[in-house]
């Protein structure tokens, strides 16, 4: 039990990478906090946990709200006792299409999202990990974010941001035992694979898997598995990283 005795928040937690996550932090011992703004996937994946054995409970609210995030940690503390690690998954894409043609709109959302989710997360989570002289935050940020490619550049921008506000944050908050670390998924089996790719057929899965050296695509159990080592004691000297879980696809 890697993560025995550990709290964990994992935020879009009812599908996809964070549904994995959040599956694996418990199988791992942790006790989760899962949120997600679609009540009834967050609350059926909180279900399965304690159907199984594990502890869990659900939360819903919007990433880009102070309160929500503050919510999270509160729903944390009161039914676990403590707040140990903080998974920014959520996040959202716009199809993959020339820049221009990215709407005000689409622009709009995913930084609010994919940028201001993590601002608001860290503002809920560092006064609670600073009382406590400990803490640690993963973020799910994007080889989108270390290798940009065309198609998707105001994703990519979001993901570049986080990645520098993780280094950024790390560097600040060390000396106070709080860690800042992300993973860098590359395109994974999710809902939102389409997005990436302008569309899920097999044509656009052989060329994208032709430019992976292990030649395929992600799946979310390849994340969950590199959160649950950055959420473990095993990575206790690790900070300020930006880890793709890739496949190669970043070399």
């Amino acid at each position: 039990m890697r993560l025995k005795d550990k709290v964990a928040i994992v935020t879009g937690a009812g599908q996809g990478i964070g549904e994995a996550i959040a599956r694996r932090m418990a199988e791992e011992g942790a006790a989760v906090v899962v949120n997600d703004v679609n009540a009834a996937n967050g609350q059926k994946v909180a279900k399965d946990i304690t159907d199984k054995g594990g502890r869990a409970v659900f939360c819903e609210g919007d990433v880009t709200r102070l309160a929500a995030n503050e919510a999270m940690a509160a729903a944390a503390t009161k039914s676990f006792g403590r707040m140990d690690v903080f998974v920014a998954n959520a996040g959202v894409t716009h199809w993959n299409k020339p820049m221009l043609d990215v709407t005000e709109d689409e622009f709009d959302r995913m930084f609010a999202v994919n940028v201001k989710g993590v601002y608001q997360a860290a503002r809920a989570c560092v006064p609670v990990w600073e009382a406590q002289k400990s803490g640690n935050m993963i973020v799910i940020a994007s080889t989108a974010g270390i290798r940009p490619r065309p198609g998707l550049v105001w994703y990519n921008a979001t993901k570049g941001a986080v990645i520098i506000a993780v280094k950024a944050m790390a560097a600040e908050f060390g000396p106070k035992n709080i860690r800042f670390n992300a993973i860098c998924p590359v395109a994974t089996e999710t809902p939102l694979l389409a997005h990436f790719m302008g569309g899920d057929n097999a044509d656009n899965r052989s060329r994208f898997n032709a430019t992976v050296p292990l030649g395929r695509l992600g799946q979310p159990l390849d994340h969950a598995n590199a959160a649950v080592f950055l959420a473990s004691d095993e990575s206790s000297f690790i900070t300020g990283v930006d880890l793709p879980v890739d496949g190669g696809r970043c070399i």
